[in-house]
């Protein structure tokens, strides 16, 4: 499977003004998010790690409690991808359905 292409800087700005809750930092995708208690920030991780294998996309992240921090960089294409785009799509969409 080939990966896709890095994006430009012009890309990414375009992508990430309808990406609800995420932000730039040190050339990555960047959310935090807060659950109710650490069942359902661990649950949220669980259900993205499915879909993160599914992808062959896996992100760099942390929990803490019920905070959990996710960066997002295709390392293979140094910088972002459209692979970046849809797992944090994907995330946004879980993180609406455990709440």
């Amino acid at each position: 499977m080939s990966r896709p292409a890095k994006l430009s800087d012009e890309e990414v700005q375009a992508r990430i003004t309808d990406l609800s809750g995420w932000s730039l930092a040190d050339g990555k995708l960047r959310r935090e998010l807060r659950f109710s208690d650490f069942v359902e920030a661990f649950g949220f991780m669980s259900r993205l790690a499915l879909v993160a294998e599914k992808m062959d996309h896996h992100p760099e992240w942390s929990n803490v409690y019920n905070r959990v921090v996710i960066d997002l960089q295709t390392h293979d294409a140094g910088g972002l991808t459209d692979l970046d785009f849809q797992l944090a799509t994907a995330a946004n969409r879980l993180a609406e359905n455990a709440r």
